[in-house]
């Protein structure tokens, strides 16, 4: 039977397995190696440290969080359906969902440098245009909903027994007629 070869990237898929499994806290590099059936040798080879390894781990959850997210919005819908996919994906990835929150994000100093550094740039375009706002107002609101979401989702993941969904999406629907209550209440004063 030939050698396995491990590479790099089938480290880090490995680890994203496991971490998606049962936490990126509880990945260790023996538990890599006994996945790969192999020594923990060419695991040290490809990740230096595993501050190095979570980065990559983490990046393969922002790309699955992303595209999961992306295939379960409705453009027609744009708030409920994209909302509705996270706390889709905190019910079904907890795990998955927690890397993507609380990777460590360098060199943000705000919310809008957060917003700009995880949004698609012509979102606010696209929300103004469906709910009559100007662009500034639609990425306010769009800012408040990520926020407000992705809190409930981080609570939804880590609760037990699940919070029912029903209630998390009735959560959604009020903060999402206050936010924007107040984003047309700003439109009217801003005339």
């Amino acid at each position: 039977m030939p050698k396995q070869r491990i590479d790099k990237d089938t480290v880090v898929h490995a680890a994203f397995e496991l971490a998606r499994a049962k936490g990126l806290e509880n990945v260790t590099v023996k538990d890599i190696a006994s996945m790969l059936n192999c020594s923990v040798q060419p695991i040290y080879s490809y990740c230096r440290s595993m501050d190095g390894l979570r980065n990559e781990v983490c990046r393969m959850a922002v790309d699955f969080v992303r595209e999961y997210v992306a295939a379960r919005t409705d453009k027609k819908d744009l708030f409920r359906s994209t909302g509705r996919a996270y706390v889709r994906l905190a019910g079904e990835e907890g795990n998955i969902l927690r890397m993507f929150i609380f990777r460590r994000r360098e060199n943000i100093s705000g919310l809008d440098e957060l917003y700009t550094s995880e949004t698609d740039p012509r979102l606010p375009a696209a929300i103004a245009a469906q709910l009559g706002l100007s662009v500034e107002n639609a990425r306010r609101l769009h800012l408040n909903m990520l926020v407000y979401t992705l809190g409930l989702c981080a609570i939804f993941s880590v609760t037990s027994p699940e919070l029912p969904v029903d209630e998390i999406y009735r959560q959604q629907e009020m903060a999402f007629d206050a936010f924007l209550s107040a984003a047309r209440e700003e439109e009217k004063h801003g005339e």
